[in-house]
């Protein structure tokens, strides 16, 4: 399996995404996807900033969505591209939605079929950049020969990640620290209730207000026959009126 269509790779730098959804209108435009975006932005951390990071297909070289579809309706060709699912074929099941590691896999409920990043295909298997990576302004998202990302960018590309004791390879790469040989994913780490009781009552939403803490019915007025005790401190309902 080729690692490069026509001497070109996929590079991801997450930290130079802007938010700017160029990607997306572009991906949209692809002569392929008949208008629907097939890439989509994600907040880093929507509490406390607004840095946002595209998300595009990662193309597994072993990929988990074509191995747990039961129709068989994902293919990977001989360049490692993974393309989205067969309209004829899916069953809009949405195993692999679940079972992808990355996240990327979207179910088109309306169109009872599941759509992703194919990177492409109809442009890059004749030699023109997907249409994300040719509008990106700031270069988080970037297709072309390897050498040019070595000579130019301070990070490193990686295509490696660690899920637990899973190791994914894939055929685009992200650019991170120079340290690192592999980019380490722990599911645990980013479950609100790890290390304590799991109440998911008690789950509030760290720098938003939580609609739980101020139910609208506490400042309604009550019926003339309820109890004569106040509904609630701040309550007038049930003082007596003046003739």
């Amino acid at each position: 399996m080729s690692g490069a269509l026509n001497g070109n790779e996929f590079f991801l730098d997450p930290s130079r995404c802007i938010g700017c959804q160029a990607c997306v209108q572009a991906c949209g435009e692809c002569g392929t996807h008949r208008g629907q975006p097939m890439i989509h932005l994600e907040y880093v951390h929507r509490s406390t900033g607004v840095q946002t990071a595209p998300v595009v297909c990662m193309h597994c070289e072993d990929p988990t969505c074509a191995r747990v579809c039961p129709a068989d309706a994902i293919k990977q060709d001989d360049h490692g591209v993974v393309h989205s699912a067969a309209k004829p074929r899916c069953v809009a099941c949405s195993n692999c939605v679940i079972a992808c590691p990355f996240g990327v896999p979207k179910m088109k409920v309306e169109l009872d079929l599941m759509m992703k990043c194919d990177m492409c295909y109809d442009r890059t298997s004749v030699g023109k950049k997907p249409m994300c990576a040719t509008v990106c302004p700031s270069g988080a998202l970037y297709y072309g020969p390897r050498n040019y990302i070595e000579k130019y960018r301070c990070e490193q590309p990686l295509n490696e990640f660690q899920f637990g004791r899973q190791t994914v390879r894939t055929k685009v790469n992200m650019m991170v620290s120079p340290e690192l040989k592999a980019l380490p994913f722990e599911v645990l780490d980013f479950l609100p209730w790890e290390g304590k009781d799991f109440d998911p009552f008690e789950l509030t939403r760290t720098g938003a207000p939580d609609a739980a803490s101020g139910a609208i019915w506490d400042d309604l007025p009550v019926s003339s026959n309820a109890a004569s005790t106040p509904c609630a401190t701040h309550c007038t309902c049930h003082e007596p009126t003046s003739v």
